[in-house]
């Protein structure tokens, strides 16, 4: 039995932030229904491909975010379809979405609507800006993606070099961190149902979550008046907490502690710099000459010449690539990679597995990602098939 076996989701997003969302709460063992428009999610065909973009469903894209999930295919603006939709709502737990605020009303199914069929039902939407319902700013109806919500939340601006512009971070994080805060949201209004039967509506903003994510920026402004800004690998207040060049690599190094700021000059052979700089203060005082210290040592020494010498005494590892990371026992050990089958590839496609470990009901990837439209018939009968295919046809 998986933790959320009970739970039905309705999910109507697409693209990444809101299937990221749903797909965690699939892993943990919910029904997620992917209600998808006309043509299916735009990410579908998105590459690449384990072989042949001709022959296979879907792209890596679709396949990492919508694993384990079914698929009904759904035009909100026909009667039929609507109607279908409406009904799968009565039997629901949640409602995901992320259209731009007011959509779901221009289809007759905005929270209010959804709710006269379901007093308990839990509608959570995740939008760029928020939904006036928690909170209304003239941003709202804007379009947003993950590049805008890390500029204005201030993420670009405190990453990159010291030197350099201000820099996206690599992972669409204003999607994945909005999502993740999204699926604690949900949980948490059914928390709040389970002991009140009362259902409610959940909102996360990309640009709020992201001005969440960079708290740092946002408490060190409060106390200084000044705007951080770019420094690297480096931390504002840590040191060494950095990156260091080593000669096949880069390795990281976080020995701000005392303890371990003197066995890392231990290990490099610098008792002196022990001595003379034996407090946070100190070393923060003269960062630059002391990472230069450091760096001249790191650069003479292979990553795992420099790692041994540290010996799991001072934290510390290598800079990995994605190659790396398939090579770790410790990503296969726990369970970080996962195969799941392609249709239309002769092998399968690994995947990311779930960070989310529980010791009795274990999260996972409960198989592929579906085809457009595969649980039509088990989702809504034969009878609602056939009605929904006329009407169809009339309307054409």
């Amino acid at each position: 039995m998986s933790a959320l076996a009970d739970l039905r989701v309705l999910d109507l997003t697409q693209v990444l932030a809101g299937p990221y969302c749903t797909m965690l709460l699939a892993d943990m063992g919910a029904d997620v229904v992917k209600v998808e428009r006309p043509g299916g999610d735009l990410i579908r065909a998105n590459p690449p491909y384990v072989d042949d973009a001709e022959s296979e469903a879907y792209g890596g894209y679709f396949q990492s975010v919508n694993r384990g999930k079914r698929s009904l295919e759904l035009d909100l603006r026909t009667d039929a379809d609507r109607e279908a939709f409406l009904s799968l709502v009565e039997r629901a737990d949640v409602v995901v979405e992320n259209f731009k605020a007011g959509t779901m009303e221009k289809f007759g199914c905005g929270y209010e609507t959804l709710k006269e069929h379901n007093p308990q039902l839990i509608y959570s939407s995740i939008r760029g800006f928020g939904d006036p319902r928690t909170g209304e700013t003239d941003r709202q109806g804007q379009p947003s993606f993950d590049l805008i919500a890390q500029a204005l939340g201030g993420v670009m601006e405190i990453t990159g070099q010291e030197d350099g512009p201000p820099t996206k971070v690599g992972p669409g994080v204003g999607d994945i961190f909005t999502a993740a805060l999204n699926a604690v949201g949900i949980l948490a209004a059914i928390h709040h149902r389970e002991r009140t039967d009362e259902g409610q509506y959940v909102d996360t903003a990309m640009y709020d979550c992201m001005v969440s994510l960079a708290e740092r920026a946002v408490y060190q402004y409060s106390c200084d008046g000044e705007s951080p800004t770019r420094q690297g690998n480096s931390h504002p207040t840590l040191f060494p907490y950095d990156a260091f060049e080593a000669s096949d690599g880069y390795v990281v190094i976080a020995a701000f502690s005392d303890g371990h700021w003197a066995t890392l000059c231990e290990a490099v052979d610098r008792p002196d710099l022990a001595a003379d700089y034996p407090d946070a203060a100190s070393r923060l005082a003269n960062r630059d000459s002391l990472r230069a210290e450091i760096a001249d040592w790191t650069r003479d020494h292979e990553s795992v010449e420099i790692l041994e010498r540290l010996d799991g005494r001072v934290p510390a590892a290598p800079v990995q690539n994605t190659a790396d990371i398939f090579a770790d026992p410790h990503v296969h050990d726990r369970g970080m990679l996962a195969d799941v089958s392609q249709p239309g590839a002769d092998e399968p496609m690994t995947i990311a597995g779930s960070p989310i470990k529980m010791s009795e009901t274990m999260p996972q990837p409960r198989g592929r990602a579906p085809l457009l439209d595969e649980h039509r018939e088990e989702l809504l009968g034969e009878e609602t098939v056939d009605s929904g295919r006329e009407v169809a046809e009339s309307d054409d």
